[in-house]
């Protein structure tokens, strides 16, 4: 008797001969860019190192694509980029010890996103491992600690034979719900050293499904059905899903206004009459969402930023899904399911009755009205200028890349994203240097649509090496950096809070020269010429730098209240 479980596949005559007889002049170096292209990568990013070169070497054997940036961090940001723009897994390049470090702020960023990232570090030679002081260039004690607390999985290497399946259950582990970076962790003599083992082929890493348990789907399309008000709050994990229409759907079925996080944003139509946008930071639409009597939560785990700086209470049942079994009810008791979005959305679909509820959308108009209203009182109509002169310079279909800055914070709550997938920012670990770096993994990701990089003057100074990495692939990426001659954000805390700012003045260069000397195209803007010069930027091909000199100020929070 057979059983499904004793099949095996047969190797080809071909593939049993380029077993029996492998290439010379291969390395363990090879078997790494091997079993990345088996797993179906085509781009890599990265820097070279010294215990990496068997891994660089081997990039010239194979057709892999590699877009080098300056530093490690920064190509970690483009790696991120990559990841979520394609949904693929991004392979990440790095060297031992300061370099794979360097790449820390990066990876954090990706996995609080939940961005696919697959680093493959080096390590010093096997006999310097075991935690012993042998005084090897780069040693650490245990490299391996400094990124567990950090990605998704670690996976060491010791042998040639182990680099195709660590590196197959790194990938499957980097884009199995919830995805984020993993870490892979290869000797210098290890990649170095000639192989005879075969070339790798197939390698067979698909990434486990995660669907909801079917009696929590149940309860949670009972207390939908019957909800007087419901309301849908749709989080990051719905754009990485790639349930957006899912999501829609279900608040057309239900006449449920839908609010999306900052981490979200573009998962919901902007100018839906059911959209709230992304008016977290604000009393008003906290409001209305404590007084829900069902809160669908989808795809959040409603942190710092999500929940209006921990002051929402809800007063109503929540019921959340969400990917991230750590995310689960860790900020509020709730149905908690842990599954994939897409899949969760799709299982209430299948059994939630429809709802009409006319009040709806009026009760979302008046929402939105008060928030106009706070923040039209305010006097901030050059903020609103900048923010819609972007809007209107940038195509539908590019995406944008917003550092930690006051004008990607209006972005948050302000900005239309038209499309999902489209508007990413470091709000997730909230580290500076992230929009240029990753503006370029964007571009490199999808090549035909310009990308936007936004970024402050402090911000820009953490990447402006990459300004070279642009120049060097002709990248499609536009720059716009808002300079106020400081970390503007940071001034205005510390002048609420202690009456003047300390250590937040910069000197910085003319980046507009700088630029140029790089063979960068740069302007000088006004926020008169904004969207034309931004416009224009995005239309030519290549890399431009459009420097907005400008002192922005933020809405008032309404948490302290």
């Amino acid at each position: 008797m057979t059983h499904d479980h004793d099949l095996v596949l047969r190797p080809t005559a071909a593939q049993t001969e380029a077993a029996l007889n492998p290439p010379p002049g291969r390395t363990g170096g090879d078997l790494v860019v091997e079993t990345l292209a088996g797993l179906g990568a085509t781009t890599v990013f990265g820097l070279p190192g010294q215990h990496a070169l068997g891994v660089f070497d081997a990039l010239r054997r194979s057709d892999l694509g590699y877009v080098g940036l300056r530093v490690e961090n920064n190509a970690g940001f483009a790696a991120d980029a990559y990841g979520r723009i394609t949904g693929e897994a991004a392979p990440l390049l790095l060297s031992t010890g300061p370099g794979a470090l360097t790449s820390l702020a990066a990876l954090q960023e990706a996995a609080a996103a939940s961005a696919p990232v697959l680093a493959v570090g080096s390590q010093v030679p096997r006999a310097g491992l075991g935690g012993g002081r042998h005084g090897y260039l780069h040693e650490l004690p245990d490299q391996q600690a400094s990124f567990r607390g950090v990605v998704k999985s670690v996976h060491p290497v010791r042998t040639q034979s182990q680099i195709p399946s660590a590196i197959a259950e790194a990938w499957e582990s980097a884009l199995t719900a919830p995805h984020g970076p993993v870490w892979v962790e290869i000797p210098q003599d290890v990649l170095l050293a000639a192989t005879d083992l075969p070339v790798v082929t197939a390698v067979d890493a698909a990434p486990h499904d995660l669907p909801p348990r079917p009696e929590l789907t149940a309860v949670a399309a009972d207390l939908l059905a019957n909800a007087a008000r419901p309301v849908i709050i749709a989080g990051g994990g719905v754009v990485r899903a790639d349930a957006s229409g899912k999501l829609r759907q279900l608040a057309e079925r239900l006449d449920a206004p839908v609010v999306t996080t900052f981490g979200g944003k573009g998962a919901f139509p902007w100018n839906h009459p059911l959209s709230l946008r992304s008016w977290l930071e604000d009393r008003h639409t906290t409001d209305f969402l404590e007084d829900a009597d069902v809160l669908l939560v989808v795809g959040s785990g409603l942190g710092e930023l999500s929940s209006n700086y921990h002051t929402f209470k809800p007063r109503g049942r929540v019921v959340q899904i969400e990917a991230d079994l750590g995310k689960l009810e860790s900020n509020h008791p709730a149905l908690g399911i842990h599954a994939d979005a897409r899949l969760a959305l799709s299982a209430l679909l299948e059994t939630v009755p429809e709802r009409r509820d006319p009040t709806a959308a009026d009760r979302v108009r008046t929402v939105l009205g008060l928030v106009r209203e706070r923040i039209d009182s305010q006097e901030l109509t050059l903020e609103q200028r900048v923010l819609a002169a972007v809007r209107e310079a940038l195509p539908d279909r590019s995406a944008s890349f917003w550092d930690m800055t006051i004008l990607a914070y209006w972005a948050w709550s302000a900005f239309d994203a038209r499309h999902p997938n489209t508007m990413h920012s470091a709000q997730g670990a909230g580290g500076l240097g992230y929009a240029f770096p990753a503006a370029i993994g964007g571009a490199v990701a999808d090549p035909t649509h310009p990308v936007l990089a936004v970024s402050g003057d402090g911000g820009a100074l953490y990447s402006i090496a990459e300004l070279a990495t642009a120049r060097q692939h002709g990248l499609n990426v536009t720059w716009l950096i808002v300079d106020d001659g400081g970390y503007g954000i940071l001034r205005a805390y510390m002048e609420d809070a202690f009456g003047q700012a300390t250590a937040t003045e910069l000197t910085r260069p003319d980046f507009v020269a700088l630029a140029e000397s790089f063979g960068v195209p740069g302007v000088r803007t006004t926020p008169d010429t904004l969207a034309a010069d931004l416009a224009k930027a995005l239309a030519t091909p290549g890399p431009s730098v459009v420097v907005l000199p400008a002192r922005l100020r933020m809405f008032a929070p309404t948490h302290l209240d």
